[in-house]
């Protein structure tokens, strides 16, 4: 029932039991997303409480995933302020937790943005900072997060999309040396005859 406005303020415990907490998405940022926990309410005391929590909010930032330059664009698009996420704590950073960010989609479904963000090709897997490289958890989620950049990568999607044939072609004829001084010379002829 605790309200939690800085990273410190949560016990090691909750890190160490990868406790999933609830909250309400304020901004996004290159450090991660800002967000106001929730915590559980219960009907009398939760009304007591508010007169004296503080107010802040929590960094979270997406563990295991280097955001490529779409990624932010991306999260923008796809989240919306004062929504409602679970972010799952899997380390502690300075003033910054490593989460698991699950955004709920229709009843019974929840998407994973780690993941889905690796499935769209906009980012790259990273070390999952915060737990034991030795640990189960820390395998499962990598094996996961990996899994997803795979697909993106087999689909060409995001960072991992290829040129095709003809594009390829387009460019090496834009960027060659006799096009380039074939378009050098148009413009002095152009220049000269306005002359």
């Amino acid at each position: 029932t605790t309200k939690f406005t800085r990273a410190s303020d949560i016990p090691v415990a909750f890190v160490e039991k990868n406790v999933k907490l609830r909250g309400k998405l304020h901004h996004i940022t290159e450090k991660g997303l800002e967000v106001e926990h929730i915590p559980i309410s219960v009907p009398f005391i939760t009304s007591i409480q508010r007169k004296w929590q503080s107010k802040g909010l929590l960094l979270v930032r997406l563990a295991g995933v280097k955001l490529a330059p779409g990624g932010m664009a991306w999260l923008q698009q796809e989240l919306k302020p004062k929504q409602m996420i679970w972010f799952q704590l899997l380390g502690r950073e300075n003033s910054s937790l490593e989460c698991l960010v699950l955004v709920n989609k229709g009843q019974f479904l929840s998407l994973c943005l780690n993941e889905e963000i690796l499935r769209q090709g906009l980012g790259r897997t990273a070390r999952i900072e915060g737990l034991h490289h030795d640990s189960r958890l820390y395998w499962k989620l990598h094996k996961r997060l990996l899994q997803a950049e795979l697909k993106a990568l087999k689909k060409n999607k995001g960072i991992w999309r290829e040129e095709s044939y003809s594009e390829r072609i387009r460019d090496r004829i834009s960027n060659s040396k006799f096009v380039q001084t074939l378009k050098q010379f148009a413009n002095w002829l152009g220049g000269s005859i306005k002359r």
